[in-house]
């Protein structure tokens, strides 16, 4: 049988996921709502808040196209944070869809507890075979989700698949800088199941492609370092603590994981930033 890079790393994700120690570090150290890279004010600033930001700065793409009869499609939804808040923004439909079993349980129980269950609907499913048919979102939203890919050109197809003529996709993705080996930076992003990173480059071409060349590139990189750096230090304050929620063995890892992002972070090899894509 040939070798299926998308399976493969979907199993990987799930893997990753899918168990009770990343869950509660996503929890503690995250805060639980919105697992993606943070914008921030300044290098003290809570993980939770400047994750929030990165989502409303990259909603803010979105106003005059969305409304209450609207659709977005939420590829790699997580606990469901950016849905939710897409929800009670633009008062849209969201339909949010995840591999995770677990995390799409807590999604929609808290959605349940927001009373925001009537415009979400959360699937359990790949971005590699959307079960939606074509052209029927206002648009395709997604963070930090795209990354965990081992074929990104099927995923950006399917989800330009799904656009309606005059959809917007929106998404902001960790990537590797042009000129970094795969090698460089697969030590620190091997612990996510991932083997490589996508570049900005290959988005740019790839989207072109796609007939999605109305392409813009907000580039915050600098926010990577602050990123992982609060993480870094968010985990070594709260390490004993963590260590009684948390298997001792996952705390040693994610400790020693960390700095190879700041390190990576602060050499220049990684690019982030939010994307938005239209058609023509």
């Amino acid at each position: 049988m040939p070798y299926d890079r998308a399976s493969n790393s979907e199993q990987a994700t799930r893997s990753y996921y899918d168990t009770a120690d990343v869950d509660a570090f996503y929890d503690a150290v995250w805060g639980g709502e919105d697992i993606h890279t943070g914008i921030y004010t300044h290098d003290q600033e809570s993980i939770a808040t400047a994750s929030r930001r990165t989502v409303e700065q990259a909603a803010d793409r979105l106003d005059g196209l969305l409304s209450a009869e609207s659709t977005v499609l939420d590829l790699g939804s997580g606990y469901g944070g950016a849905t939710r808040y897409l929800a009670e923004r633009f008062g849209c439909r969201v339909v949010a869809l995840n591999l995770s079993a677990s995390q799409n349980e807590r999604h929609r129980a808290t959605n349940v507890e927001r009373g925001l269950d009537h415009l979400i609907e959360v699937v359990t499913g790949s971005f590699h075979d959307i079960p939606f048919p074509d052209r029927g979102f206002d648009a395709v939203w997604s963070q930090e989700a795209f990354c965990h890919s081992g074929d990104r050109i099927r995923l950006l197809g399917e989800a330009a698949r799904v656009l309606k003529p005059e959809g917007a996709l929106v998404f902001t993705d960790l990537m590797a800088a042009e000129d970094v080996p795969a090698e460089t930076l697969y030590p620190a992003v091997s612990r996510l199941g991932v083997d490589a990173l996508a570049t900005v480059d290959f988005y740019r071409r790839t989207l072109a492609g796609l007939d999605l060349a109305r392409t813009d590139f907000d580039d915050r990189g600098r926010q990577v370092v602050t990123h992982y750096e609060r993480l870094t230090a968010e985990t070594r304050r709260r390490e004993e603590e963590l260590r009684q929620i948390i298997s001792p063995a996952y705390v040693d890892t994610v400790l020693a994981n960390l700095p190879l992002w700041v390190d990576a972070a602060r050499r220049g090899h990684l690019r982030w930033g939010i994307f938005h894509c239209r058609r023509g």
